[in-house]
């Protein structure tokens, strides 16, 4: 596991989305156990159309737990990051209790693996305000705190399929190099205020992403057209990361060691973009 440095955040207040479990959870206590209260918000219930399992309000409140357990404050509720005025009023309770804002990672986001002549209108316009109009609704609640804060740094969580591509996942790649143009703009107009934007771009991580019926429904569209199944495979002899290993990448963009980095885009990926 990647160490943490205690007090690299201390005072800082973090907002994470998709904090229920997985990479969200990783990041929320990480962040935690460097030194950030952590406010947060979450579907927790059933996700529109994925293969894996969805995440439930008992999920929510383990990770409150495990960030209570690092000695710093969870405020973390059930919504949606396609209603705007949720995530609205989720920063301004941080700012009400927590006295401000300084760190945004908009982590929540679906995956449907399909084919593209299996891909119907749904599925893509899901993930397309899951993935990308919430990541969007994320920065927009937020930024305006961050801003009178006098800085902060907001991080965007897109995937390997967000540099290259990932095969059978039209409606996810689409999203993910959305999530790259999204970053650079906000990274450009946000500047002025000290507010960093910059995206980090994981392969394959071990995380409940990978839980039901996910492993099958890849191998069964790898089946469809086999010789681009073996695209990402990583450089290094592991094929997926842990979701502390993305964290560590989280609590380095969202601390002052990267001060002058933004609109960069971070790759957590053993070189999986490069196959």
């Amino acid at each position: 596991m990647p160490t943490p440095v205690p007090g690299r955040l201390a005072g800082k207040v973090a907002l994470i989305t998709g904090v229920a479990r997985g990479q969200g959870r990783a990041h929320a206590v990480r962040l935690a156990q460097e030194g950030a209260d952590v406010v947060g918000l979450d579907l927790a219930g059933p996700l529109p159309g994925v293969p894996y399992d969805s995440p439930t309000p008992d999920d929510l409140d383990e990770t409150a737990r495990l960030v209570e357990q690092e000695g710093r404050r969870a405020i973390l509720r059930q919504g949606d990051v396609r209603d705007l005025a949720a995530l609205k009023d989720l920063a301004a309770t941080a700012v009400a209790e927590l006295g401000g804002l300084d760190v945004v990672v908009a982590n929540a986001g679906i995956c449907v693996p399909v084919t593209w002549d299996e891909t119907t209108p749904e599925t893509f316009s899901t993930t397309i305000d899951v993935n990308v109009t919430g990541v969007w609704n994320t920065v927009v609640a937020t930024a305006p705190h961050l801003i009178e804060r006098g800085g902060g740094s907001v991080v965007v969580i897109s995937s390997y399929a967000g540099k290259k591509m990932q095969p059978f996942m039209i409606p996810y790649t689409t999203s993910k190099h959305a999530l790259v143009g999204m970053t650079r703009a906000f990274a450009a107009e946000l500047g002025k205020h000290h507010v960093r934007v910059n995206s980090i771009h994981p392969g394959a991580v071990n995380s409940p992403m990978g839980s039901g019926d996910m492993v099958s429904a890849i191998m069964r569209t790898n089946e469809t057209n086999p010789p681009l199944a073996g695209m990402g495979t990583p450089f290094l002899p592991r094929y997926a990361a842990e979701s502390d290993e993305i964290s560590a990448a989280v609590a380095f963009l969202a601390s002052d060691d990267a001060a002058f980095i933004t609109a960069e885009h971070l790759s957590v990926d053993g070189g999986a973009q490069y196959f």
